[in-house]
């Protein structure tokens, strides 16, 4: 008889229409269980972001960081609201601060048309866009962002910092993903101009020479944006600095039809946090618009990560599931053209999993 594996998850819905995604991620996390058993899912839901802030004076409590550490992994919403920001002008990113407590240095974002009538290019059909971005989410030019300058100042500056350990670790996580994938990992940096990237594709370099069968190119982030319209097509897996990373990240969402489509996952050694790519946007919350598909598939990345045949088994019925409902297009909600609700799209996907997808 086999056995049911119980996994604890960490629920931080957030602001705006992250409760609205999180509670269709939440259902067909249910439906896999149901459908296709072997594993209990046990969700607790805490509290972060501008809204905690405005109840508490806290984005992110100390307490709360200190329980979620207790949990087999994380599932967040969006977190922040534009008219909600610290003194300093800056608006309060809690998903940042976690990341950067919890050591979660490895940004996983897997970008993947669904079908045709998603993307903005001519001739891409489903499955021609398949790639990841591997993004360094601890350091780089975010590391400057707590210091704000003070009242007056006639100057203010960023520092990019890139640490050895930080770079060795992040491009071996990107070498490993790269062999699970097509075997093509590309290095995206400034090193013709800036010395702190130089030195990131040093590192690179030498990391490289560890995975000789990992065919690699090592490309300037401004021709990345260029050949990312060209030939989206031809990329793998790309790994590149935290900030390099978080804009690709949302010009290659673009690509596959918006911030709706695009999950993530920030990993680290121990913990690791599974949400949607994009905002809180406040503009549509509650009005039962938003597309719930980033979720549900940061969701089936979770479930991955978690590990075991049955829960890798149901992160692939998820991905099939979606594939399923996505390859109508009549199967859209607003930001894709159509008109179904953020719960009708989670009941579709829900739904779907009948031998035929399986």
């Amino acid at each position: 008889m086999s056995s049911t594996k119980t996994c604890h998850i960490a629920v931080l819905p957030g602001d705006g229409i992250g409760p609205e995604v999180t509670a269709e991620a939440l259902k067909v996390l249910r439906a896999a269980e149901t459908a296709l058993g072997g594993f209990h899912l046990d969700f607790q839901e805490f509290s972060a972001g501008a809204a905690e802030y405005l109840r508490s004076g806290d984005p992110l409590p100390a307490e709360t960081i200190e329980e979620v550490k207790k949990y087999d992994a994380i599932l967040l919403g969006a977190m922040g609201l534009p008219n909600v920001r610290w003194p300093s002008g800056l608006e309060m990113v809690p998903q940042i601060d976690l990341r950067e407590r919890l050591d979660l240095y490895c940004g996983v974002r897997p970008i993947y048309l669904y079908h045709e009538s998603h993307c903005p290019l001519k001739g891409m059909g489903a499955g021609q866009i398949d790639f990841v971005i591997i993004r360094e989410s601890t350091e780089g030019l975010f590391s400057a962002r707590g210091h704000a300058p003070p009242p007056g100042a006639q100057q203010a500056e960023d520092r990019m910092l890139v640490t050895r350990r930080g770079a060795e670790r992040l491009f071996r996580a990107a070498f490993l993903q790269a062999r699970r994938r097509r075997g093509r990992l590309a290095l995206i940096d400034k090193a013709n101009v800036l010395p702190s990237m130089a030195y990131f594709r040093r590192v690179f370099d030498e990391v490289a020479a560890e995975f000789p069968d990992v065919q690699t190119e090592r490309i300037y982030v401004d021709a990345a944006a260029l050949f990312l319209l060209q030939r989206p097509q031809s990329f793998d897996v790309l790994v590149t600095e935290n900030m390099f990373g978080d804009i690709l990240s949302d010009l290659a969402a673009g690509l596959v039809g918006g911030m709706g489509m695009a999950p993530s996952a920030d990993i680290g050694d121990r913990w690791a946090v599974f949400q949607p790519s994009h905002g809180s946007a406040p503009d549509i919350a509650g009005q039962g618009v938003a597309n719930p598909v980033a979720a549900i598939l940061s969701a089936a990345m979770m479930l991955e990560w978690l590990g075991g045949e049955a829960l890798e088994r149901a992160a692939g019925s998820i991905r099939a599931a979606a594939r399923f409902v996505l390859s109508d297009p009549r199967h859209a909600t607003r930001d894709l053209g159509g008109t179904l609700s953020t719960a009708q799209m989670g009941d579709l996907i829900a739904s779907a999993f009948t031998e035929e997808v399986r």
